[in-house]
C-alpha cells in the first residue's frame, strides 16, 4: 500500500494511513486511505461537526423557515452566511439566524422554559412565516432539555404554525456526515406524508441534494421544465417546507448529492417505492448523460435531446476556448465529499486540468473510491488533512491552484497559492452547461491573474524586473498557443451575464414552458404561480 508519510504528522502514526499516493497501473485495493473515522487526538483537524452538517449543509437552504438553534450563540453565527444559498423570494434564510443564547446559568438549570419564550417570539416577530426547524447543539443535549416536547407545545398552542425538530448535536457523529443523516432521516420520519400536493404534470420528480449554491437548482430547474417535469420538491436548496412534506407524491427521486442526501432517498425507496436515480450536473457529458437517463425514464428522450443540443450550440465554443488555455495545469482539488468525484475527471476530459490531489474532511470510503478511480496516476488522496499537512502537500505538489474551502483556501494564500472557493463559489453558478463554463471561466481568471505574477516578488530585498511590459490575463495565457487557436473564430470567452439568475427567473416569469397533463397527457401552459409555489392541502 503506497502510504503517503506527512513530516508534519509522524508524531501520529495512526495518520499514516489516510493518505495515498497512487500509482501507475494501481486499483483501489491498492490506493485507498482509510475514511469516515472518528478524529485522531491531537491532529487538530477542520471538519465540521454533526450539528453543522444538519442546520448549514441540509435545513439552512430551506427557503420560507426560521432555522432557531437551541444552544450557545457562537453554534449559530458559526452556521450562518458562509455559504450562498440562495432563494427566489428574498433570501430569508441568508438575512436572519435564530438563537436561544444559552448561558452557563441555563446550562445549570436548564433552558426549556427560555426556548419556548424564544420561539414564540421568532414567530411573532415574522407572522408571515408559518414553519421553524429547531436543531439541538452539543451543550443542549448534554443537559437533557426536550426539545420535542417544546415543539408539540407550541404548536398547540400557536395553531398553523410547524416546527420540525432535528436531534443532531455536534458529538453525534465522526463529521458533518454524521448531521446529513440525521436530518435526513428525521425529516422523513416526522414530516413527509403530512401533507398532499396538487399534482400537474404527468412527470414529477423530487431533485434530491440539491442546495441552490448561488443559483445551481435554478439553472437546473429550467431543464426541467423545458422537459415538461415537475419539480415536486428540492431537497432543500431554494425549497418550500410545504414541498417538502409532499416528497411521497414524486414518481422519481433525482438525487445530486450522495453524500448529503442519499440516506432519504433510499429510504423514499423503501417506504413508497420510488426509484432513485443519480445524476451530476457538473460538467457537459454529466450534464448530458443525466438529462438523458431522465428522459429515458419518463420516455422524453426528444426533449432531453434538444435540450442538449441547444445548450452545447450555445456554450461548447466558449467552454473549448479556456480549456485551450487551461492544459497542464495542476490542481489539488480539496472540496468537501460528492465533489472529488463529481468533478475529478471531468476537470481532466473537458479542460485539460491535471488534478494532482484530491481530499475530503467528511467523505466516506464510496467518496474517496469513485475520487481515486477517477484520478490520474501520481495523485495523492488524503482523507480528513489538517492544515499543517495541507502546507506541506501544497509545497511539496507546487500546484497552480486549489479548489477548496474558505479556511483552507486563507491558508493557501498566505503561502501564495490562488485558490478558488468551490464550497460557496467565487462567480457561480457552476452547474450545468453555462455552469461549467463560469467555473472554467473561474479556474482561468484565478491562474492567470497578474497579480499572482508578482507575488512571489519581495519589495523590500529582490530586483524589480524593468524589462516587461503591461500583462493582462490573455497575454500571459496564450504565449504558448498556436496561431490557428489564438486566431480561433469559432472559440470565443464566456458571453454570459454577470449574474445569469435574474434571467432566469425573468424567464419563469415569461413561462415559455408547457408541461403534460397528468390526465389526458396533453401539452400545455400552466399558470406561473403553480411553478413557483405548489398547492399543499395538510393531513391530519
Amino acid at each position: 500500500m503506497p502510504y503517503h508519510q506527512f513530516k508534519v504528522s509522524e508524531c501520529l502514526p495512526e495518520r499514516l494511513h489516510h493518505a495515498v499516493d497512487k500509482g501507475a497501473g494501481e486499483d483501489l485495493t491498492d490506493a485507498l486511505p482509510l475514511g469516515y473515522l472518528n478524529t485522531i487526538p491531537g491532529t487538530i483537524s477542520e471538519r465540521g461537526c454533526a450539528y453543522c452538517g444538519a442546520k448549514h449543509v441540509i435545513g439552512t437552504p430551506m427557503k420560507d423557515v426560521i432555522h432557531l438553534s437551541h444552544g450557545p450563540v457562537g453554534c449559530t453565527y458559526d452556521t450562518w452566511q458562509t455559504k450562498r444559498y440562495i432563494s427566489d423570494d428574498g433570501n430569508f434564510q441568508l438575512k436572519y439566524t435564530f438563537a436561544s443564547d444559552m448561558k452557563e446559568a441555563h446550562v445549570v438549570f436548564g433552558a426549556e422554559k427560555m426556548l419556548k419564550k424564544n420561539i414564540a417570539e421568532a414567530f411573532k416577530a415574522f407572522p408571515n412565516i408559518n414553519s421553524m426547524t429547531l436543531y439541538q447543539t452539543c451543550a443542549s443535549a448534554l443537559i437533557g432539555d426536550d426539545i420535542n416536547a417544546i415543539a408539540e407545545e407550541i404548536m398547540e398552542e400557536m395553531p398553523g404554525k410547524k416546527v420540525f425538530v432535528c436531534n443532531s448535536p455536534g458529538f453525534a457523529g465522526p463529521s458533518q456526515s454524521g448531521g446529513h443523516h440525521k436530518i435526513n432521516l428525521a425529516w422523513l420520519n416526522q414530516m413527509v406524508g403530512t401533507a398532499e400536493p396538487e399534482i400537474w404534470s404527468k412527470y414529477v420528480i423530487n431533485y434530491i441534494g440539491e442546495y441552490n449554491i448561488q443559483g445551481d437548482q435554478e439553472i437546473m430547474r429550467d431543464y426541467f421544465y423545458r422537459m415538461g417535469i415537475q419539480i415536486l420538491a428540492t431537497f432543500t436548496g431554494n425549497g418550500r417546507f410545504d414541498d417538502l412534506r409532499c416528497l411521497h407524491k414524486a414518481q422519481l427521486n433525482v438525487l445530486e448529492c450522495a453524500r448529503s442526501a442519499e440516506y432519504i432517498c433510499d429510504e423514499l425507496r423503501v417506504r413508497y417505492g420510488i426509484p432513485r436515480m443519480d445524476i451530476d450536473g457538473f460538467g457537459f457529458e454529466a450534464t448530458a448523460d443525466s438529462l438523458r437517463k431522465i428522459g429515458y425514464f419518463f420516455g422524453i428522450e426528444d426533449k432531453a435531446e434538444q435540450i442538449i443540443a441547444e445548450e452545447y450550440a450555445r456554450w461548447k465554443p466558449e467552454l473549448d476556448w479556456y480549456a485551450a488555455r487551461l492544459q497542464g495545469v495542476k490542481m489539488c482539488l480539496w472540496p468537501g465529499g460528492s465533489k472529488l468525484w463529481h468533478w475529478a475527471h471531468m476537470l481532466k476530459t473537458e479542460m485539460g486540468i491535471n488534478v494532482v490531489s484530491v481530499y475530503t474532511k467528511f467523505g466516506h470510503q464510496g467518496d474517496m473510491e469513485k475520487g481515486v478511480s477517477r484520478c490520474e496516476p501520481g495523485t495523492l488522496a488524503i482523507d480528513d488533512p489538517n492544515e499543517l499537512e495541507s502546507v506541506e502537500a501544497m509545497y511539496e505538489l507546487e500546484p497552480d491552484l486549489i479548489m477548496t474551502g474558505k479556511r483552507p483556501g486563507e491558508v493557501a494564500k498566505k503561502i501564495r497559492v490562488p485558490y478558488l472557493n468551490v464550497h460557496g463559489y467565487h462567480n457561480g453558478p457552476y452547474k450545468g452547461f453555462e455552469g461549467w463554463v463560469r467555473l472554467a471561466k473561474d479556474i482561468y481568471n484565478c491562474v492567470y491573474s497578474p497579480a499572482h505574477s508578482l507575488v512571489h516578488l519581495d519589495i523590500s530585498k529582490d530586483e524589480i524586473p524593468t524589462d516587461r511590459g503591461f500583462a493582462t490575463r490573455q497575454t500571459l495565457s496564450d504565449v504558448h498557443l498556436s496561431d490557428e487557436i489564438k486566431n480561433s473564430t469559432e472559440l470565443r470567452e464566456y458571453t454570459g451575464d454577470y449574474d445569469p439568475i435574474p434571467r432566469l427567473r425573468k424567464k419563469l416569469d415569461d413561462n415559455p414552458y408547457t408541461f403534460p397533463d397528468p390526465v389526458t397527457g396533453e401539452w400545455r401552459t400552466v399558470p406561473v404561480e403553480k411553478l413557483k409555489k405548489n398547492a399543499v392541502v395538510d393531513v391530519e
